[in-house]
């Protein structure tokens, strides 16, 4: 039996003004439909992507945080936050969004806020890493 690949994207970058962000975020999904072992770091600017609350009707564009429900629909349920990059930026967990539903509680899913041993410990695990 073939050994599942784990992947991790690390997203760094803002969700606005590329499309690292949003590429990255469809790419993760079909990434999950070959069920591979996928893990997503926020770290850096990317941090901004999880906040909830954006309004984008400014920079004349359609936000996609709601489409980070879908990661939980794909089985994609490891999702971490870098506590560092969250900090620096004036964020708290309470500024992050939703990102699904605990399919037996109910219970809203909130990404994990990680140090970073716990990101390079989880990094020297993969079988890829891939950065937007």
């Amino acid at each position: 039996m073939a050994e599942v690949k784990k992947i991790m994207f690390t997203v760094r970058k803002a969700p606005h003004g590329s499309i690292y962000v949003y590429e990255g975020l469809e790419v993760k999904l079909i990434m999950a439909a070959y069920d591979a072992d996928i893990s997503v770091v926020f770290m850096d600017d990317g941090v901004f992507a999880l906040q909830k609350g954006q309004n984008t009707k400014a920079l004349g564009i359609k936000g996609f945080e709601a489409t980070y429900g879908a990661l939980v629909d794909y089985e994609i349920s490891k999702i971490y936050v870098d506590r560092e990059s969250l900090l620096s930026r004036g964020m708290t967990e309470a500024d992050l969004l939703v990102i699904g539903e605990d399919e037996e509680s109910e219970e809203p899913l909130h990404p994990q806020v990680v140090d970073a041993d716990f990101i390079a410990n989880l990094m020297a695990q993969q079988h890829n890493i891939l950065c937007f």
